[in-house]
């Protein structure tokens, strides 16, 4: 009726309390012919048909197999990153059954408020939109005996073309008063945790030596250190294992990439201020198989443990295939 009165668009809108652009889009998606023009009645009809239509169930709804499947992935905190490249490759010819990260991550933030949503979404690494500064804690560094410099590294370890070679470091427990050893081979992000009896230079290294000694010789060739005071026993490390040690420049986290990068993952298991003392090392060895069982983009998403399989066949054939 505003129409036939010649009414402006404007107008129409301030009327119905309603946004000018709102009401163009309904006039144009209804409006049959210039001659007739707008057609209520044809508005009505295509509104009660939409509103009967059945609506498409989404792929990701919390009650469907895909869910269920992406949540389960969840809880033994993969990436939606990784599950999405998984569900890819397990099901390359089924589209209903794959889901991008981006999706998994919209279907989380758009479930309504409960407790499954506080759970999947606790599950996911927190604290990546904004970079904190970091602190620099309680000084582990004191002067080490011997040191030789990461500087000194042959080329074929910083390259790493050679698997063989491990950084490690310590996570500490609360206030400091116990630790567990981490190890992760750099060619193959492999991960191995060492269960320490305290946080002195004599367990460092007694754990970091019995740990060692569970990998074959031949990938036993290096370790690159901060120069924490727990590394005062080095040479007791090198007489028990073989492996030669290299320190990081002080306060020079990158140089250690691939373990800093790993101690942020185990926190999800080992949070700040745990007693680290109380896990036996057949739990620390099942949250380190955990890690080594997750598809790594930096591995063409492979797993840790398949790509250390691979090594250690070559290193059983001898050492010329290892390159």
């Amino acid at each position: 009726m505003m129409m036939r009165a010649t009414h402006s668009i404007r107008a129409i809108a301030s009327h119905l309390g309603r946004a000018p652009s709102t009401v163009s889009r309904e006039l144009t998606r209804h409006t049959v012919s210039f001659a007739t023009g707008y057609d209520a009645s044809l508005a009505g009809y295509r509104a009660r048909l939409a509103r009967h239509r059945p609506r498409r169930c989404p792929k990701l709804h919390p009650d469907g197999e895909l869910f269920e499947l992406v949540a389960y992935l969840l809880r033994k905190y993969w990436s939606p990153q990784q599950i999405a490249r998984t569900l890819k490759g397990m099901f390359p010819d089924d589209t209903q059954r794959q889901a991008s990260h981006e999706a998994i991550y919209n279907a989380l933030y758009v479930m309504p408020r409960g407790s499954l949503k506080k759970e999947l979404i606790a599950c996911l690494r927190q604290g990546n939109g904004k970079r904190r500064p970091r602190s620099r804690g309680k000084d582990r560094r004191g002067q080490i005996p011997d040191l030789v410099s990461i500087h000194l590294r042959p080329p074929e370890i910083e390259d790493r073309l050679m698997p063989g070679h491990w950084e490690g470091d310590l996570i500490m427990g609360a206030n400091n008063r116990s630790a567990v050893g981490t190890l992760v081979e750099r060619t193959t992000r492999l991960v191995l945790l060492a269960k320490l009896d305290g946080t002195t230079a004599t367990a460092a290294a007694t754990g970091f030596s019995d740990k060692l000694n569970e990998v074959p010789r031949s990938l036993r060739l290096s370790m690159t250190y901060d120069q924490g005071r727990e590394m005062m026993k080095h040479a007791e490390i090198t007489q028990r294992t073989g492996t030669a040690i290299y320190f990081a420049d002080p306060h020079s986290p990158w140089q250690r990439g691939s373990n800093e990068n790993t101690n942020g993952l185990l926190r999800q298991y080992l949070p700040k201020g745990t007693d680290l003392s109380v896990y036996s090392q057949e739990e620390l060895d099942a949250i380190a198989d955990s890690l080594n069982t997750r598809p790594r983009k930096t591995l063409e998403w492979r797993t840790p443990l398949e790509v250390y399989a691979d090594v250690l066949k070559k290193s059983v054939a001898g050492p010329d295939t290892l390159q």
